[in-house]
């Protein structure tokens, strides 16, 4: 479940070949993985009828997929809830994912000792279709930031983060995405489009996003920087800072040392 109010679709397939796309996927796989994207580390526990609500999915076929998703691991059924939680054959599966992005191992000691420098918080995040989630948190010394949790996704168009991701993608896919959210929420569509603006002009004129705290106002008291990183077709990896106002300007600056 996606950090947005309201739920956008994985990105269409390249090229216009959306229902070339659809036709190469495996119905029952992709229903599979349907039923998994309902969870997240804020929503652990769900209902079959609340996921129900949430795939769309008729009541045999979700019963099926259930059954073979907890026989594999993926999910468990609790007695004591009446609802299905995440298995720890999820965790297996994402440590491959992990393991793999080596940019993860590099940058680890460059964020802790950044965010030790600005008394902050420096995440690593990636981005895959209209996805963005955080891979990698360090969290400095004396920091009273909330730290979420590694897998926990972000919301595109509240966060810094989410908007510069936005701005570094194609323009078809952005308006693809823009598209989606007007005829769901076309006062939210109009509201991003101004901010996705703003961002555009952070990136030009300093390189990073600025935050407008628009997302946990509790927690994102000061500017965030996101330093937009080389965009792959179909995703890309941004840092972002979160400090103290008393520590923004030093995070600003923190180029100068080499970071």
């Amino acid at each position: 479940m996606a950090n947005d109010s309201h739920t956008i679709p994985a990105a269409p397939a390249a090229g216009g070949a959306e229902a070339e796309g659809e036709a190469r996927l495996v119905s029952a796989l992709a229903r599979g993985i349907s039923i998994l994207n309902c969870f997240s580390p804020t929503v652990q526990e769900l209902s079959s009828r609340e996921l129900m609500e949430r795939t769309g999915l008729a009541k045999p076929t979700l019963f099926r997929l259930l059954d073979t998703l907890c026989e594999l691991g993926m999910l468990h059924y609790s007695e004591r809830l009446s609802r299905y939680v995440p298995g720890v054959g999820l965790v297996s599966l994402a440590a491959p994912a992990l393991a793999r992005m080596t940019v993860r191992q590099l940058a680890r000691p460059l964020m802790q000792e950044l965010a030790d420098h600005i008394e902050g918080q420096v995440e690593l995040m990636v981005g895959y279709g209209y996805t963005v989630t955080y891979v990698e948190i360090a969290q400095g010394v004396r920091s009273h930031v909330y730290r979420p949790e590694v897998g926990t996704r972000v919301s595109m168009s509240r966060t810094a983060s989410g908007r510069a991701y936005l701005s570094m993608m194609g323009e078809a896919e952005r308006q693809a995405y823009l598209a989606q959210l007007r005829a769901s929420d076309p006062q939210r569509e109009a509201w991003l489009q101004g901010r996705l603006a703003e961002a555009a002009h952070d990136l030009d004129e300093h390189g990073f996003c600025r935050g407008q705290r628009d997302l946990h106002r509790e927690i994102e008291r000061s500017p965030c920087r996101c330093g937009p990183a080389a965009m792959a077709k179909r995703g890309c990896s941004r840092l972002r800072c979160q400090c103290s106002a008393s520590r923004a300007s030093s995070c600003l600056k923190t180029s100068d040392h080499g970071w």
